[in-house]
């Protein structure tokens, strides 16, 4: 078996669309709901860890400007060829820098932020979203949430095991979590098999795990106010969300979604 730190989705975006169908465009659909509920300032938006795009192309078909970015050569080329609309750019996550003031607001989605491990890498993306925000501006993110592993272990007790078909492939991969508790990371390893004779891939990653008070005050922080911090419903919850459906009060459910405004500047 081949051990390796590289992501097979990732690294395949039309498998990666194959594995997570959004045909109803839920997660593009919450942002957009998200962002006419708290109002921006402006129609400028940037899609951060955009992966194939086709979140940040349904933000452009609602009328928003926007910039998908990602650090994956992979990924930006698939968006840009089956998602067009958007401008895509190459941009980490943990610091970018596109341009002081360029959007009015950033989308994180699909738990993208999770990929901050450590309070530096966090630190650097609250940096730049600030930089590249016009005061006012949104910060809109969607992820697991850390508060959810309190007290609850059924997503850790067995592995769980999905399959699909892709291109007359059937793929079947086996995912084992665990918590490590010292790092506040959830750690994932996962088993790929494939019935078209290829050796078994285990893939080994790691999210960060990420509880609403400290969210809180590491977004107070960095000059933002936290708007919204909830449970759901949202594009990944079960019962996912729906157009009209207000949020929820509690943090306490797997998922947690976030919106925050930065704070105007002072005056002078």
């Amino acid at each position: 078996m081949t051990v390796t730190t590289a992501n097979l989705l990732t690294d395949n975006p039309a498998l990666y669309e194959a594995r997570f169908p959004d045909p109803e465009r839920l997660a593009g659909r919450w942002a957009e709901d998200c962002l006419r509920r708290y109002g921006p300032p402006g129609p400028r938006v940037l899609d951060i860890g955009c992966g194939t795009g086709r979140d940040a192309a349904h933000l452009h078909r609602a009328g928003r400007a926007v910039t998908g970015a990602d650090v994956s050569d992979a990924m930006l080329s698939y968006a840009r060829d089956r998602h067009p609309g958007p401008a895509y750019v190459r941009a980490d996550l943990h610091g970018f820098d596109l341009g002081a003031g360029a959007f009015d607001a950033v989308v994180c989605l699909d738990s993208a932020l999770l990929y901050c491990h450590t309070n530096a890498q966090l630190d650097g993306f609250l940096s730049s979203c600030r930089r590249s925000l016009e005061p006012g501006g949104l910060l809109v993110a969607e992820m697991r949430n850390g508060a959810f592993f309190l007290g609850r272990t059924r997503l850790l007790d067995a592995p769980s095991v999905n399959g699909f078909t892709w291109q007359g492939t059937a793929y079947r991969s086996t995912t084992t979590l665990s918590v490590d508790r010292a790092a506040q990371l959830l750690r994932r390893t996962r088993v790929w098999t494939a019935d078209d004779g290829s050796p078994p891939v285990e893939q080994r990653s790691a999210w960060r795990l990420f509880f609403p008070q400290e969210l809180r005050h590491v977004l107070a922080a960095h000059g933002f106010e936290v708007l919204a911090l909830h449970d759901g419903p949202g594009p990944r919850t079960e019962p996912p969300w729906r157009e009209g459906d207000p949020p929820r009060t509690t943090a306490d459910g797997d998922r947690l979604h976030l919106v925050a405004r930065l704070a105007p500047a002072p005056r002078p």
